[in-house]
């Protein structure tokens, strides 16, 4: 009988379940997402749709991040709790006994100890230590069981949450597309010579090359548009241009053996990609054998370079602004079953479409990520 009570004592003594906040954090998630479906209904009538939309595709895909981050996390935990309870369940069995026990109504011939008055004294006085402990860890448990039922019913209201906000957000792509091709009010710098264009890509046998050719191809420049400068400020702080994160470095080798001066930035399927600052584009087209390519001049002499895109906005010549889309990724819609799924969230691995990006400098290539924020500054 003692032997016993020491050991579910010690037993008593372990962790109690701490609260990590993975409901809260995907309820937060939950409150984005609904705040991105309201954004999307006013973006319908808004003056300025295109900004408004891409606000609203941004939106979503933040908060859809933040739903797999919160639902991993709550997966994690709910895993956490259920093999813990699991691994409980001989305790579980004899703190429902002890418990059932100091509830029973006692017999005066119940109340006697073998060891006599100074024995049934000690009993008492170790039940009355034991009492509180074991209703602590009666609330400890009943507390685990509540976090588990909460994090369940919470994956319910998600999948139902991200099934209408991936519909929202597919329709505001579509929209987008829409209103791009319909976009006549952008001020144009210059107009591209089309002929020499198809000379430098006829030419051109690398991307550097075509960059550096770039410059010679401008014809009937409108000197009354001028070109963006200001971006000393904020070069080092400039936001990347798709939501993703730096899978290979500048000059980092990839499988093949080949570096290149350039960053390689994993991201989903069908990310929208914007671009980081008020610039010109150059050019926009498909280009060797790396899909579609977009670059940017945000000042003289020196070109953001953009490969992989599967959609691109705009033509050559056209000057836009800092968040204004130039594209989206390519890749398959995205589906509930992908979008619960957190195999592989945070690791790259479900980011499965790669956007290519240089940034040049009187034709030298610049590090990226001394000029962009990535996911090595806490992004």
């Amino acid at each position: 009988m003692m032997w016993r009570a020491a050991l579910l004592c010690a037993a008593l003594a372990g962790p109690a379940s701490a609260q990590d906040g993975a409901a809260a954090q995907a309820r937060a998630a939950l409150t984005q997402l609904e705040g991105a479906l309201a954004q999307l209904d006013e973006a319908q009538s808004a003056r300025n749709r295109i900004r408004a939309l891409t606000e609203t595709i941004q939106a979503f895909e933040d908060g859809l991040a933040a739903m797999r981050t919160g639902l991993r996390e709550a997966a994690i935990r709910e895993a956490q709790l259920t093999q813990r309870l699991a691994a409980r369940e001989t305790e579980v069995a004899q703190l429902i006994a002890a418990l059932q026990s100091i509830g029973t109504p006692r017999t005066p011939t119940a109340l006697l100890h073998p060891d006599g008055p100074t024995g049934t004294a000690r009993a008492g006085l170790l039940l009355a230590d034991l009492t509180p402990a074991l209703n602590a860890r009666a609330d400890r448990l009943r507390r685990d069981l509540e976090d588990v039922q909460t994090l369940r019913v919470l994956q319910t209201d998600a999948a139902a949450r991200l099934r209408e906000s991936l519909t929202a957000v597919q329709g505001a792509r579509t929209a987008l597309n829409q209103a791009m091709a319909e976009r006549t009010d952008l001020p144009r710098r210059f107009v591209e010579d089309p002929v020499s264009t198809a000379i430098l890509i006829a030419s051109t046998e690398t991307l550097s090359g075509f960059a550096s050719g770039l410059s010679q191809i401008v014809a009937e420049e409108d000197l009354n548009v001028r070109a963006p400068t200001a971006i000393e400020a904020e070069i080092g702080s400039l936001p990347l241009p798709v939501q993703g994160l730096v899978l290979r470095a500048m000059n980092e080798p990839d499988a093949a053996g080949v570096a290149r001066p350039g960053v390689l930035i994993a991201t989903r399927p069908r990310a929208i990609v914007t671009s980081p600052t008020a610039a010109t584009i150059r050019y926009t087209g498909p280009l060797l054998d790396l899909g579609n390519v977009m670059i940017l001049e945000p000042r003289a002499d020196t070109l953001f370079v953009l490969a992989g895109l599967e959609t691109v906005y705009g033509s050559a010549g056209e000057v836009i602004a800092a968040g204004a889309p130039i594209g989206l990724m390519g890749g398959p819609a995205a589906t509930l079953g992908g979008e619960l799924s957190t195999d592989g969230e945070g690791t790259g691995a479900a980011r499965s479409e790669t956007l290519y990006m240089e940034v040049r400098q009187d034709n030298v290539p610049q590090d990226p990520e001394a000029w962009f924020r990535t996911d090595k500054d806490g992004e």
